[in-house]
């Protein structure tokens, strides 16, 4: 194992190379600290699939990343110290962000702030007067910032851990993955009425997994896959294809089961991650020769068949489910269309400032449109980068930009990496993430946050030089 992930840059980097005392804690303190991390990943998934309305789900979660972070206190003194300035200072922007909304300033500098006249008017109807925080909502403002204990506690906590162990924390998300899947089998067979953890509008024969939202569920099998494919196997063995082959084609047939359309679409990334990995495996010289022997050969035609079997048994089992999902990209009444030409003019009414962190639905409703209105609230702009301009205004969206350059800035640094495609693996399911953000509102629960943090912390540290990796 050691042989597979030790990083070909063995000499020192400036401001990254990681003294005894600081890096090889998992050599000192034995498998602990990884197994820490590994069970604030699974709480997070397993609880925090639910989003802002379950509450006490996300405290439970919160509440355990303060505790390993409180135990990992050394990883995350050493995570301020030796980590890449750039990605400190992205981090400390996105916490000094909402914090700022909550600073109180003077009436004669909030009211000048755009959109705030329906504030004035609110305190002059309630005889208020005086200071007042940049957002309309403060309370929403603070829950909103608490979301980020976790990410912030597992990129932390987990940046001492070995490149290994945190290949092994890669195999955990995948194991996650099957463990929804499982999950799902019932929820699909009993058409919503067993083994759903979060109510439903409808009950229908959707794989839901442990989260409330069925494109969240999608997402993180899309992220499963992206790992299934690229991460390295604990062991060179000749089954390891026909496993990888196998759990791939179970993570795509459950995505197709979620009918979620955008992650049927960014299952794209995984298979295109996978088709570029073999053709390069296949052309290096040092491994040739063994892939094109006959054992080769057998393997990849057992991996090609159980693929062709699993997908002409779903066919013929569950057909109406796959006509289903195929159906709903040729629908027509999606009313996300609507909330964004409402949620345009409410970017307006609060740029640049925004109106503060998680006020997005008390702010719309006032834009909302007589003819776009349902019984339903909106909740969600269905796009986040609009979402976040209505919230944070130019800020928000410039610190959006700073965050995908430091995500292609990474991924281009493990190009020189042996794990380079377990790092762009961890790209990849950041790079999916970004794009369902268009349609979607994936990183507004525990567990997807906790995913996404995960995977920065693999291609940063992948895309970070040191020596002691594995000493």
């Amino acid at each position: 194992m050691t042989r597979l992930i030790h990083s070909r840059s063995s000499r020192p980097t400036k401001g990254v190379l990681l003294n005894d005392t600081d890096a090889v804690d998992g050599a000192r303190f034995g498998p602990w600290p990884m197994v820490f991390v590994a069970a604030l990943l699974c709480l997070a998934i397993i609880v925090g699939g639910g989003g802002v309305r379950h509450g006490i789900a996300n405290l439970i979660v919160q509440l355990a990343a303060l505790t390993v972070l409180a135990i990992r206190t050394p990883s995350a003194a050493s995570f301020w110290r030796h980590a890449p300035m750039f990605l400190k200072l992205l981090l400390t922007l996105t916490v000094v962000l909402p914090l700022a909304q909550l600073i109180p300033l003077p009436e004669s500098v909030w009211t000048t702030l755009p959109g705030r006249d329906l504030v004035q008017q609110s305190f002059a109807l309630t005889g208020h007067s005086g200071w007042a925080s940049a957002s309309v909502d403060p309370i929403r403002t603070a829950v909103a910032m608490t979301g980020l204990t976790v990410p912030l506690a597992l990129l932390m906590a987990g940046w001492n851990l070995r490149k290994s162990q945190l290949v092994m924390l890669g195999w955990v998300i995948v194991g996650l993955g099957l463990a929804n899947v499982l999950i799902g089998i019932p929820q699909v067979l009993s058409g919503g009425a067993s083994a759903v953890l979060y109510s439903s509008p409808v009950s229908t024969e959707i794989l839901y997994g442990t989260f409330a939202n069925r494109n969240s569920t999608g997402l993180f099998l899309v992220a499963s896959l992206c790992l299934a494919v690229t991460l390295p196997s604990p062991q060179q063995h000749p089954a390891a294809m026909i496993v990888r082959v196998s759990i791939g084609v179970l993570l795509i047939i459950a995505v197709v089961l979620t009918r979620s359309r955008t992650a049927l679409v960014l299952t794209a990334i995984p298979l295109a991650l996978a088709g570029l990995r073999t053709i390069s495996h296949w052309h290096s010289s040092r491994h040739f020769e063994a892939t094109m022997s006959r054992r080769g050969w057998l393997v990849m035609l057992g991996s090609f068949l159980i693929a062709l079997g699993a997908i002409a048994t779903v066919l013929t089992v569950a057909p109406g489910r796959v006509a289903d999902t195929m159906e709903r990209f040729q629908s027509q009444s999606d009313a996300r269309a609507y909330i964004w030409e409402d949620s345009a003019y409410t970017v307006k009414r609060y740029w640049p400032a925004g109106s503060g962190m998680g006020t997005f639905d008390e702010v719309f409703q006032v834009d909302e449109s007589l003819e776009n209105a349902t019984e339903r609230r909106a909740g969600r702009a269905h796009n986040d980068y609009l979402e976040i301009a209505i919230e944070a205004g130019l800020p928000g969206l410039a610190l959006v930009a700073l965050w995908l350059v430091a995500l292609g800035w990474f991924a281009w640094r493990a190009r020189n990496s042996e794990l380079n495609w377990t790092g762009w693996g961890a790209a990849a399911i950041l790079l999916a993430i970004a794009i369902q953000s268009v349609t979607d509102y994936p990183l507004r629960n525990q567990a997807m946050l906790a995913v996404g943090s995960f995977a920065l912390l693999l291609v940063s540290r992948i895309g970070t030089p040191s020596a002691e990796d594995d000493q």
